[in-house]
């Protein structure tokens, strides 16, 4: 039961609160008040979406909160909107929530029918689903919707695995020939870089080799005299020198100059001997180590082979080396899997057939089951429909019609029917019904369906073309359903309205050029003119208004 409703800055409200009582309530007001609206929050509170816009002009935020009595305690929901990004947030006793959550708990706080009801109730699917919620054995509905579903599933698995299957096989051709050429070359991950290196590596072998040996001939002089021999040929010439510098002759002065080509003599033979290091240096050079790779046993020639193969193959394929060594794995798995599709299609189609004939028993034990319901609604109807002002000759009857959900699997799909009057053939309701007929049709409908006693039932004005002495009918009739649950009621009826327990107006004012929509609750005297504003005014209306309230 809906024990409070309070709205914060949505559209016209800034803010309204409303306790309901147990039994009737009725909302009434002129047209365009805001009644309707009030459920539209409501509606949001428990799942609908709204537009940013509903927020009050010049506020952030928008505040939908409310309070419930269940039968396993109070709970109190709590919904706001923000006017910048139109995201909403939902606490469920001050603990935020998901939109999921309840929307899955809707069916036990509310019943909302209104008048775009009617046009539901016209379609052979809502009619068929209102059977359905009837049976004795509603899991029969949940094995048939299970096996049906489980049905679709695997048949899409089959066919999404035959379609791959016949797009591989027509390219197996084009698989096989490209597996073919892979297999010739067997590239391998990696392969071309380290080929690539290795070969930078003789190369920078081959040119350290040339160096080296260039050097030595340098030194040794192998294309004619060498750094060693020339410089012997001048260490023996100084030494020549310095020896006559320093014999004793007639020159007082010639002692000077031995002591300096003495100096030259020690440079030279200090430089000969560096050079006879740097040769045997040269000599005794190592060669490069090995990097411990699988490719250092391969030789230029080797290696510029095998580099042209690979070239080769990635311009045939045009690719690079990854994307083919990829292609060959892809190529084993498309492969493979043409060759394990047959074993994997024939044991889907057993699968299928296997869910087929669990449809199909499950369907024979729907059929009769809702045969069975169809005759029990049908009477209840006709019980409903009797007290809501239609001829004690009402006739309401379901048509049934052999439907395949699935190939080979038989569905036997209702349909209403109603015979308003004696003599006619029974016929669907969009062909006869007027909306006030549709009107009273629909509240019976919701008064043998509805069967959460705790969920609060709302009627937003599907009193809607009823009038005279039906009108006493329909206001019987909720009321009746008022005295085992609560109902909330939008009407333009005085007679309905007088029935409720708790009696809200719905008003529109303009204060300071802003316009508002206001909610009080009325008594006594308040009430009393509402119904009298309700009836036409005047003194007809008052006249009504004394005798609704006497």
């Amino acid at each position: 039961m809906l024990e409070y409703l309070r709205i914060r800055d949505l559209a016209l409200i800034e803010d309204m609160e409303l306790d309901f009582a147990p039994g009737l309530n009725a909302l009434t007001g002129e047209t365009g008040a805001g009644k309707s609206f009030i459920l539209k929050a409501l509606n949001f509170l428990i799942g609908d979406r709204l537009a940013s816009d509903m927020v009050r002009p010049g506020k952030d935020k928008a505040h939908v909160e409310a309070l419930f009595a269940l039968p396993d305690g109070d709970m109190v929901l709590r919904r706001e909107l923000t006017a910048d990004t139109g995201r909403s947030r939902l606490f469920i006793n001050d603990r935020l929530s998901s939109q999921d959550a309840v929307r899955d708990m809707r069916a036990s706080l509310v019943v909302h029918t209104s008048q775009h009801g009617q046009q539901k109730l016209l379609q052979p699917a809502f009619q068929a689903r209102l059977l359905d919620e009837f049976l004795n054995r509603p899991d029969l509905v949940a094995a048939r919707d299970e096996a049906l579903k489980a049905l679709r599933e695997v048949a899409a698995q089959r066919e999404e695995l035959a379609a791959r299957a016949r797009s591989l096989e027509d390219r197996r051709d084009v698989l096989e020939f490209q597996q073919r050429e892979i297999d010739k070359v067997a590239p391998e991950a990696g392969e071309e870089e380290r080929l690539e290196e290795r070969r930078r590596a003789l190369r920078d072998m081959a040119a350290a080799q040339e160096a080296q040996e260039r050097a030595l001939a340098v030194l040794r002089g192998e294309d004619g005299p060498g750094v060693a021999e020339a410089l012997g040929l001048l260490e023996r010439s100084l030494d020549g020198l310095a020896r006559l510098a320093a014999a004793p002759g007639d020159d007082p002065n010639s002692s000077g100059d031995a002591s300096g080509w003495s100096g030259d003599l020690a440079a030279i033979s200090a430089f000969r001997q560096g050079l006879s290091d740097l040769e045997r240096r040269l000599r005794r050079r190592p060669a490069p180590a090995a990097s411990g790779s699988d490719d250092d046993d391969l030789d230029m020639e080797s290696i510029e082979k095998r580099l042209y193969e690979l070239a080769q193959l990635k311009r045939k394929l045009r690719r690079t080396l990854d994307e083919i060594v990829d292609l060959r794995r892809e190529i084993e798995e498309n492969l493979s899997f043409l060759d394990a599709c047959r074993l994997d299609l024939r044991t889907l189609e057993r699968e299928e057939e296997a869910l087929k004939e669990r449809l199909c028993a499950v369907l024979a034990g729907l059929n009769p089951a809702r045969h069975e319901a169809a005759a029990r609604l049908a009477q209840a109807l006709e019980g409903e429909l009797a007290g809501l002002g239609f001829s004690e000759h009402v006739r309401v009857a379901f048509e049934f019609t052999p439907h395949e959900p699935w190939p080979g699997c038989v569905e036997d799909r209702a349909r209403l029917l109603w015979v308003p009057n004696p003599g006619q053939p029974p016929q669907p309701l969009d062909r006869i019904a007027s909306g006030g007929e549709l009107s009273r049709f629909l509240l019976a409908v919701v008064g043998l369906m509805a069967r959460d006693e705790a969920a609060t039932l709302i009627f937003d004005e599907v009193d809607s073309g009823v009038g005279g002495l039906t009108l006493n009918r329909v206001s019987d009739r909720l009321a009746a359903l008022a005295e085992r649950r609560q109902v909330i009621l939008i009407t333009h009826w005085p007679q309905l309205a007088a029935r409720a327990g708790r009696h809200f107006q719905v008003s529109k004012e303009v204060a300071d050029n802003a316009t508002f929509t206001l909610c009080r609750r009325l008594d006594g005297e308040d009430i009393r003119k509402e119904l009298a504003r309700m009836a036409g005014g005047g003194g007809q209306g008052e006249a009504m208004a004394r005798e609704l309230t006497s």
